[in-house]
């Protein structure tokens, strides 16, 4: 008996995020199947990406509800989606967009549509008899799936939280393995390590993870953060199979009446700097540590910068990545790609709003020779586990995932360790040419 292929109903309901705050959980009915999917949420937005809806009413989680986004899924979306065919991804999408009828999807809220077009991507794969990610790959035209590198948080610093650090994330990837099992066990191993040290140095209270994971211990500067990473890969072995990243964030540290950035952009005594001399404190790091990746090092519009510093960084096989840089639009991205602003682009579902729109994205980019990292790691992450199908289907071969700690990040782990297990030697690790030696 075949599986209906129509959409009879469409709901959404508020449920919570890693944070404790709401999040939308879409889903849709196939004759007698259900479909569903919940949507992460970042913690900050940039100036140029989709624009979640909330409903700003300070009685019901300090104004961050769910409820008109829940509606507006239960009511216009469901009447305009009932009837059509789980089949046609693009079309039920591109029926999304001229609903809400904004640039930004502020009408209808990134969050109302990304978990409706989650679900419906959900149920397409189950009607075609296929897993998610083969699914995924069909839509997008990818020869092979390929199992992710995962990126690590392991420590933090920044605005969400109290130590003197301004980079906002100390990421380790583990590039120098074979597989995505291997790859897992190197980065738990060095997590634990950096564990240790932290608990030792700082004190047991410094162990436990921020609010978007990773630990954060009263560091005062970014090189003792990177001390504490070289000493915890040393100390497992794994010298050489890890490289280091980091997920500056720099637009919070921009002050734009002074078009300088602040390095005490926490404290009440500014630290300003031009931007040339940020660009050289990077260059010195790369010098000094095994860093292979630079995500938002430079403000958003900092475009003169980001060109000098790709550039500088390019023939030293360091990436430069783009997050609140290209948010997902493909006129940021085409203004990147022209300028050779960046190598790479950070991939946020809940920028986009939907699924297409997402795959579309995605290969712009990697048609211009780019890299793309599908994050899993957004602030209020979700144990969902539709991104590691994605980064699988979509072949990229990155996967930037939070600390190995908690649920909403093991939940993906383990996913993927299921997709390798079944994929077997029909498929790649990493991106496409990763040296593994």
């Amino acid at each position: 008996m075949s599986m209906a292929t129509s959409i009879s109903s469409v709901t959404a309901m508020e449920v919570l995020d890693s944070l404790g705050f709401p999040t939308l959980r879409a889903s849709l009915k196939c004759g007698s199947a259900t479909f569903s999917a919940t949507v992460p949420a970042g913690s900050t937005v940039g100036l140029f990406e989709a624009l979640e809806l909330r409903d700003e009413d300070v009685t019901r989680f300090v104004g961050k509800g769910c409820l008109k986004a829940a509606s507006i899924v239960s009511g216009p979306v469901a009447q305009k989606l009932q009837g059509r065919s789980v089949k046609e991804q693009r079309a039920a999408d591109k029926v999304l967009r001229t609903l809400d009828g904004s640039a930004n999807k502020a009408t209808l809220g990134s969050n109302s549509l990304l978990g409706v077009s989650m679900a419906i991507c959900r149920a397409g794969a189950s009607v075609a008899g296929v897993p998610l990610y083969r699914h995924v790959a069909q839509l997008c035209g990818t020869a092979q799936v390929r199992l992710p590198v995962p990126i690590f948080t392991v420590l933090r610093g920044g605005r969400h939280t109290g130590n003197a650090l301004h980079v906002q994330e100390f990421l380790i990837l583990p590039v120098g393995v074979k597989s995505f099992a291997e790859a897992a066990r190197v980065g738990c191993e060095v997590y634990y390590a950096c564990k240790a040290l932290v608990q030792k140095k700082y004190g047991l209270e410094y162990t436990n993870n921020s609010e978007a994971m990773g630990m954060a211990p009263p560091m005062k500067d970014t090189r003792e953060a990177l001390d504490l990473l070289s000493q915890a890969t040393e100390s497992t072995g794994h010298t050489g199979l890890v490289k280091f990243g980091l997920h500056c964030a720099a637009s919070d540290m921009w002050v734009e009446d002074k078009k300088m950035y602040d390095l005490a952009f926490k404290s009440h005594k500014p630290n300003l700097v031009p931007g040339e001399a940020l660009v050289q404190s990077y260059l010195e790091l790369v010098a000094a540590y095994p860093i292979v990746a630079l995500v938002d090092p430079l403000d958003q519009n900092d475009w003169e910068r980001w060109v000098a510093l790709t550039a500088a960084l390019r023939p030293q096989g360091v990436t430069v990545v783009g997050d609140d840089l290209t948010v997902g639009h493909p006129e940021r991205v085409g203004v990147a790609v022209n300028k050779q602003a960046c190598g790479a682009m950070l991939l946020k579902l809940a920028q986009v709003g939907t699924v297409t729109e997402a795959l579309d994205i995605a290969k712009q980019g990697m048609r211009s020779g780019w890299s793309v990292l599908c994050c899993g790691s957004t602030s209020g992450e979700t144990e969902d586990t539709f991104i590691a199908d994605f980064a699988v289907g979509l072949g990229c071969g990155w996967i930037k995932l939070g600390a190995p700690c908690r649920g909403e990040c093991t939940a993906k782990l383990n996913q993927l360790l299921r997709l390798e297990e079944e994929l077997g030697s029909d498929t790649g690790f990493g991106p496409p040419g990763l040296s593994k030696s």
